[in-house]
């Protein structure tokens, strides 16, 4: 199981659904062959260098916060459970009421939806979580069949959105 990297007032917790397998063998975040979070927080800004999964519990000091949302490593998210789902949202929103983050991102629309149960859209959400704002953006897998550029362009959007208070 992987830790949470979270602490009071971060500008932004990015959530993943869950651990890959190779994430789990290794101990530590967004670690799968081909995934670009790493590459993506420092080419939007987030971080001055590209840090390498083993460098996850640094991410403090750029004021972000990781997660899951469920902590069972899988293939994919197509294995994980409603029950899954429901105990790690709950889990999740008693973990940022008590961090208060500006700000929660979620990495991968389709595990958001079902969470959500209905579809929905990349970028700045509508609705609140317990009064934080929230931002889905694509899945940083290299399974996504979308553009890199696109897929970074959301977190370069992001990282606009954080940097102007006002427009959360």
């Amino acid at each position: 199981m992987l830790p949470d990297y979270l602490r009071p007032n971060l500008d932004v917790v990015f959530v993943g659904f869950n651990p890959s397998l190779r994430s789990a063998k290794i101990g530590h975040y967004y670690a799968g062959r081909g995934n670009q979070f790493w590459p993506f927080l420092f080419e939007a800004g987030f971080t001055d260098r590209c840090l390498n999964p083993q460098e996850d519990c640094s991410i403090l000091t750029y004021n972000i916060g990781l997660t899951d949302l469920v902590k069972r490593a899988t293939t994919g998210i197509t294995q994980l459970t409603t029950a899954e789902y429901q105990t790690g949202f709950s889990s999740l929103r008693k973990k940022l009421a008590l961090v208060r983050p500006r700000s929660v991102c979620f990495n991968g629309k389709t595990g958001y939806c079902k969470l959500l149960n209905r579809t929905c859209a990349y970028g700045h959400q509508k609705e609140l979580l317990d009064g934080i704002h929230l931002y889905l953006a694509p899945s940083t897998s290299g399974a996504l069949p979308m553009p890199r550029s696109k897929k970074l362009q959301y977190y370069k959007n992001l990282k606009k959105l954080l940097d102007n208070p006002l427009s959360l």
